[in-house]
């Protein structure tokens, strides 16, 4: 896990810890300013309508998604698929 002080990156992977998703995990496919991100899980949350949220309320994991991290800079979009896929992959790998 990482501290308050880290800068979030596009794909990286975040624990929602307040509100109604609380406990769920999402991955930034936005940065709004130094307080607000954007975020998308492929499955309830889709890429074209992203959830605004504060950076004070995730907690932001140590793991960066190179797939999606790498189509997000180079078109700015990525598929709800490779969002789910990503996720999937990471929730696996810490089991």
């Amino acid at each position: 896990m990482v501290g308050y002080d880290s800068r979030p990156e596009l794909g990286q992977i975040v624990l929602i810890s307040h509100g109604r998703d609380a406990g769920q995990y999402a991955i930034i496919v936005g940065l709004l300013d130094n307080r607000f991100v954007f975020l998308a899980d492929g499955d309830k949350k889709k890429f074209d309508q992203p959830k605004k949220k504060n950076i004070l309320h995730l907690k932001l994991i140590d793991f960066v998604s190179p797939e999606v991290q790498r189509s997000l800079l180079e078109t700015g979009r990525v598929t709800n698929g490779k969002l789910r896929y990503a996720l999937n992959k990471f929730e696996s790998s810490k089991r």
